[in-house]
């Protein structure tokens, strides 16, 4: 059985409780595994981060009569890949969105979610969209496809993964996706800004009841997202670029520099080199010609060197009114958009979760049913380091990520565990860490 430890089995608990509400294609008595062990088994080699887990595990219980699976996960028995893909492909990923929540909900209790206020105290959520799966050969009635000039054409699946980050912080929270799919009688392709349409006005509603600024590159700085939002009493922090926003730009420039524009400098200086961060915004500007504009606010971010060179330069439209006072803050939440590519979906693709890798097509939902499984993995990944004073020391002390679950891949292959309490213990001990306690 799983150890009664609090945060481990709590995440366990989450993904378990949806269980009860998930199809079954068997009939009849063609049920010899638990859909608890489908589940389980399923998750389990993205949680280790080891895609042959399950057979180390088959092999260990030949051996020594017992498994880490069992141990750790609480599987009773290992089924087949076969037998877990089929039995997963007619399961919407939805069943499991409620995981995502209830996680949401225990990071409330813990009082974690509290350090990630931001601007006007609210959450900043970060959009952005990422492929998981092409190929030019395997597809289904879901796929989305690219033709190119040679006439190829690539067949792929791509969600929008919705993020909570925090400036200054690493470590992000994941939300439940959106997946970017065609649907049955549907002429044109789905596309991003559909998507997030979709997510906002469902999963991400519940979200924006507690104060949100949504982030996201100049794509999702259309009126129509905007619009929305607004509608829906959240905010926005949008990336804002001036060859796809010419009539705000061409307002912009109308005005006169000195007079009109607000402008603050402030020096940076570090032991390379001295900087200096120039702002400038203006506050009820429109996104785009035509009466039915909508005003928006605008501030830009320029870095110049010692030598009034430009560096880089960000722009963005927001609906928080602009002050001196906060500026700075705006434009810091603005530009941590950026952590849902490089602490997140990079992460995913570079750091051993393998988010490209084609774990299962299926014919229905399968492969967006094994991504749902391994945003779970990673969200518990990230509750455990910001709870789990022994899993975030070790997380600490080694150099890497990599090294982490290459010692968690090898352990796990060659020793039995009691149950996670033992494994943390075992790994302190193996580098001369003192026990910091659960």
């Amino acid at each position: 059985m799983v150890e009664e430890r609090w945060i481990f089995n709590s995440l366990l608990t989450f993904l378990t409780s949806v269980i009860p509400s998930l199809p079954d294609i068997r009939i009849g008595n063609n049920k010899k595994y638990d859909m608890e062990d489908i589940i389980l088994t399923a998750f389990a080699p993205f949680f280790i981060q080891c895609p042959s887990f399950l057979s180390y595990q088959r092999l260990m219980e030949q051996n020594k009569g017992k498994n880490n699976g069992r141990s750790l996960f609480g599987i009773d028995v290992i089924p087949s890949d076969n037998h877990i893909r089929n039995l997963l492909d007619p399961i919407t990923p939805s069943h499991f969105f409620p995981v995502f929540t209830d996680t949401f909900h225990f990071l409330e209790e813990t009082k974690i979610l509290n350090t990630y206020r931001s601007v006007f105290d609210t959450y900043l959520i970060a959009l952005d969209a990422t492929w998981f799966h092409s190929s030019e050969k395997i597809f289904c009635k879901h796929c989305l496809h690219k033709d190119h000039k040679d006439d190829r054409r690539t067949y792929y699946h791509s969600a929008i993964t919705p993020v909570i980050v925090k400036p200054g912080c690493n470590r992000v929270i994941s939300l439940e996706p959106e997946f970017i799919q065609n649907c049955d009688g549907s002429k044109k392709q789905d596309c991003e800004n559909a998507a997030a349409k979709r997510w906002l006005k469902g999963s991400g509603s519940k979200y924006i009841k507690k104060g949100v600024t949504f982030l996201g590159d100049d794509l999702y700085c259309k009126q129509p997202v905007c619009e929305l939002i607004l509608s829906l009493e959240g905010n926005f922090i949008f990336t804002c670029k001036e060859t796809s926003h010419k009539y705000l730009y061409e307002e912009i420039n109308s005005f006169d520099l000195n007079e009109d524009l607000n402008e603050i400098i402030i020096k940076k200086c570090d032991k390379k080199e001295r900087l200096f961060h120039r702002y400038r915004y203006l506050n009820n500007v429109l996104l785009k010609d035509g009466k039915d504009a909508l005003n928006v606010n605008w501030v830009e971010l320029t870095i110049l060197d010692k030598d009034k060179k430009v560096r880089k330069r960000f722009a963005f439209a927001t609906n928080h009114t602009i002050t001196k006072e906060n500026v700075v803050h705006i434009v810091e939440a603005g530009r941590s958009r950026w952590k849902i590519e490089n602490e997140h979906n990079n992460t995913l693709k570079t750091k051993g979760y393998n988010l490209e890798h084609n774990f299962g097509h299926g014919k229905e939902n399968l492969s967006n049913l094994l991504l749902t499984l391994n945003l779970l993995a990673f969200l518990f990944h990230t509750i455990l380091e910001l709870l789990d004073k022994r899993y975030a020391l070790i997380r600490k002390t080694l150099p890497r990520r990599t090294t982490f679950f290459n010692d968690l891949r090898a352990l796990t292959r060659y020793f039995y565990f009691r149950h996670w309490k033992h494994l943390m213990l075992f790994m302190l001990e193996g580098l001369e860490l003192e026990d910091p306690g659960g």
